[in-house]
C-alpha cells in the first residue's frame, strides 16, 4: 500500500507511469487538505493545460485509502472538458486492488461530442488500463515506466513486422504457387496475434474494465463534497 500510494500520489512520479498526464505541478493546499494542481498533456504541436483539485485519504478505519479529484480546462483543443474521478486502494490477501472511476464532459464543441463515444473514450480507457499495468510492473518488479514503454514499443513493432512480412510472403506464395511459403506466412500471422507478450511488457488487457464488486465501483463520498477548480477559485 505504501509503495502504490507513493508512486500514484507524488506529482513527480505520477506522470512517469500515467499516459494521461505529461506533467503535474502542485500548488498550495487549503486548510481542509484539498490540493490545487496544474496539469499538462503534451501533443506534437500543442500542449493542453488545465487545473484540478484533489483530496487524498490515506488512513481509513477499514484499511482502505481513497483519492478524489475534479479537473477542468479552458483549452478549446482539449477533447476532455470538465470532469471528476477517484482512486480506491483496497488491501486484499493477494495484495492491493487499485480501482479508478472517472467521467467528464466532452471538449472541442460538437466535434468532440461526435467523436467522444467511439474514439476518445475507448482510447482514454485503453491508456488508463495500460498505465495501470505500467504502475503494477513498477511497484511489483521495479521495472521503471520508461523501460516498460520501450518494451511495449519493441513488442508492438515486432508484431507489426510479423504481420507485414506474413502478408507479403502470402502474396508471393499465391503468385508463385508455393505452399510452404503460405504455411510460413500463416504461422507468422498467427504468432503476431496469439503469442502472448513477455511478462515485462505492459498490457491493457491485464486490467479489468469493470469493478469486481459494487462497492469498489462506487465513488467515495468525499467526491460529492469536493468543489470544482473554478468554484474553489471563487
Amino acid at each position: 500500500m505504501e509503495r502504490i500510494w507513493e508512486l500514484s500520489q507524488d506529482p513527480g512520479l505520477h506522470p512517469r507511469w500515467d499516459l494521461r498526464f505529461s506533467g503535474i505541478v502542485p500548488e498550495a493546499a487549503d486548510p481542509d487538505g484539498r490540493l490545487r494542481f496544474r496539469y499538462e498533456f503534451r501533443l506534437p504541436m500543442h500542449t493542453i493545460r488545465g487545473t484540478g483539485i484533489s483530496l487524498g485519504s490515506r488512513h481509513r478505519a477499514d484499511g482502505q485509502a481513497t483519492s478524489v479529484l475534479r479537473f477542468t480546462t479552458a483549452d478549446v483543443l482539449s477533447p476532455i472538458g470538465e470532469g471528476s474521478g477517484y482512486w480506491r486502494y483496497i488491501p486484499t490477501e493477494e495484495g492491493v486492488r487499485f480501482v479508478t472511476g472517472y467521467n467528464y464532459s466532452p471538449g472541442m464543441g460538437r466535434i468532440g461530442t461526435i467523436f467522444d463515444a467511439h474514439l476518445i473514450r475507448p482510447a482514454l480507457g485503453w491508456a488508463t488500463a495500460l498505465s495501470f499495468d505500467r504502475l503494477r510492473l513498477w511497484a511489483e518488479s521495479g521495472i521503471e515506466p520508461e523501460r516498460a514503454r520501450n518494451r511495449w514499443i519493441m513488442d508492438a513493432a515486432a508484431r507489426t513486422c510479423a504481420v507485414a512480412g506474413g502478408l507479403e510472403m502470402f502474396r508471393r506464395a499465391v503468385g508463385r504457387r508455393r505452399g510452404s511459403w503460405a504455411l510460413i506466412s500463416g504461422a507468422a500471422l498467427l504468432a503476431a496475434f496469439l503469442v502472448p507478450p513477455h511478462w515485462t511488457v505492459p498490457r491493457a488487457s491485464r486490467c479489468l474494465r469493470q469493478a469486481p464488486d459494487h462497492h469498489s465501483g462506487r465513488a467515495p463520498s468525499a467526491l460529492s463534497d469536493l468543489p470544482s477548480p473554478s468554484a474553489a477559485d471563487s
